[in-house]
């Protein structure tokens, strides 16, 4: 990789890829806008230098990689390239243009019921097809969350547990931000998916305008996530009955993203076919109206007389 002469140090080029802007840094490294030779515009994550001195990072690292390849769904980012073995381990995904969430919520401030809802079952959705590939993101954040015209789209899967793994954690620091740890994760435990939806129900009071465990120093924001209970005040009274499951201090006590998804958007009532489908009643016979047991019914309508037999 060669140096730009833009005096910043930007590299010009990072595997096929020509990069033309910083886009910011994080755990991982450094994060550009790039674009391929083909014209196609990617986002490039480029380890830091301690990161890539760590063989133990490379081998988690390309083991990350090509489990989060296998990640699909409509609210992720996919990996289109990535070189685990280069002198600078990278990875790229597809580039989503537009603001993160939590540049969106400092715009326009919070959200209402409504969209807190769909927010919600969009999360829900990106973590179930996160988990169905073994891939626990373990940083999920309003700063890890493109709000894209078609939806929300959650970055930085499959990145996480490669750094985690790392000695830079070994010493007992958790990685991720504190704020949205759930309690093991925070005290160095064993982390498993359950996590990721501890971090849902966080991100959710942020977006209602609220903080779960206040502000302070991190040591403050991790010691409350273990001992205290999350503020939920600036949660809709409706959604905080499922916003305090996700914060359950237990795993096992937290809804899964399946779950979740029948909480945020739940199925609609059945009732009768949409005229719009003149085939549909036909196939499988008009859908009787429920009636409670306990109240009488309608008197049953009399079938019309079939007509005679053609002589």
């Amino acid at each position: 990789m060669g140096l730009g002469s833009q005096g910043r140090g930007l590299p010009e080029r990072i595997g096929g890829y020509a990069l033309e802007r910083e886009l910011g840094a994080g755990g991982m490294g450094t994060v550009y806008l790039a674009r391929s030779r083909g014209g196609r515009t990617v986002a490039v994550k480029v380890a830091r230098p301690e990161l890539a001195a760590d063989p133990h990072f490379r081998a988690r690292f390309r083991a990350e990689v090509e489990a989060a390849r296998k990640v699909g769904g409509f609210h992720t980012a996919p990996v289109v390239d990535a070189d685990p073995d280069a002198r600078t381990p990278w990875l790229a995904t597809a580039y989503i243009p537009g603001p993160t969430l939590s540049r969106l919520l400092g715009e326009r401030g919070p959200m209402d019921e409504r969209r807190l809802r769909m927010l919600g079952a969009a999360l829900a959705e990106a973590l179930q097809a996160i988990h169905a590939c073994g891939l626990i993101h373990r940083d999920l954040k309003p700063g890890n969350i493109i709000m894209a015209d078609d939806g929300p789209r959650v970055l930085d899967f499959g990145i996480a547990r490669a750094l985690e793994s790392t000695r830079l954690t070994s010493t007992g620091a958790a990685f991720g931000t504190p704020g949205f740890l759930a309690p093991e994760q925070a005290q160095g435990l064993e982390v498993g998916a359950a996590a990721d939806v501890f971090a849902l129900g966080a991100v959710l009071v942020a977006a209602a305008g609220g903080s779960a465990f206040g502000e302070g120093t991190p040591m403050a924001l991790m010691y409350r996530s273990v001992h205290e209970e999350a503020n939920l005040s600036a949660v809709p009274e409706s959604l905080r009955p499922v916003v305090a499951a996700c914060l359950a201090k237990q795993p096992a006590r937290r809804p899964t993203p399946a779950r979740l998804l029948d909480l945020f958007v739940p199925e609609p009532e059945p009732g009768p076919r949409a005229e719009s489908d003149p085939g549909a009643e036909a196939e499988a016979g008009p859908v009787p109206e429920f009636v409670p047991a306990s109240e009488p019914g309608p008197e049953p309508t009399p079938l019309p007389a079939e007509p005679p037999a053609p002589a």
